[in-house]
């Protein structure tokens, strides 16, 4: 059974647009090098830090926040994960000592995530370690030329996957 049929050479117009075989190879080594990319980062990082790659990237982006805080709802939309995964994730952070739950003295639903010193200081000791196996898994084997296609053509299918219009089912309004 074929999932993903090569384009015909006169398609009718009720047949969907298959992908050409060209397109199809690209898709294919996308979804492979995403895939043992997230792999490798994650294994990386579970054995150096002890956590997975997304909560590596929740301290990351609490540290980069003034005071080392955020809105829930704002580090889930940052993160792109859901408010339930984000939730789970920052329990298991708490509970390492790494990050702490404040309320949102303007909202009482509210609250903030805040990166903890205990926290800081392992994202200080590990942040060598990943830059590395990003580097060596990523950057190393690019040219700068396609290191900047790269960025461009990612920015494009990102911003192309975040409307804008209220109501978008988007992974931090589920």
């Amino acid at each position: 059974m074929e999932y993903m049929k090569t384009a015909p050479a006169s398609a009718h117009a009720d047949e969907p647009r298959w992908l050409t075989d060209e397109e199809q190879r690209v898709w294919r080594s996308y979804i492979e090098a995403a895939t043992l990319l997230e792999d490798h980062l994650d294994r990386q990082l579970q054995r150096d830090a002890g956590m997975p790659h997304v909560y590596y990237g929740l301290l990351v982006k609490l540290a980069e926040s003034p005071r080392r805080r955020l809105r829930m709802t704002e580090l889930a939309m940052s993160a792109k994960i859901t408010r339930s995964r984000l939730s789970h994730a920052v329990a298991r952070l708490e509970k390492n000592g790494w990050v702490r739950r404040e309320d949102c003295p303007s909202d009482k639903r509210g609250q903030f995530a805040v990166l903890t010193d205990e926290g800081h200081e392992v994202l200080r000791r590990h942040a060598p370690g990943h830059v590395d196996a990003v580097r060596q898994a990523v950057f190393d084997r690019l040219t700068p030329e396609q290191q900047k296609s790269l960025g461009e053509i990612m920015t494009i299918v990102a911003e192309g996957l975040q409307p804008s219009e209220a109501g978008a089912d988007l992974p931090w309004l589920r």
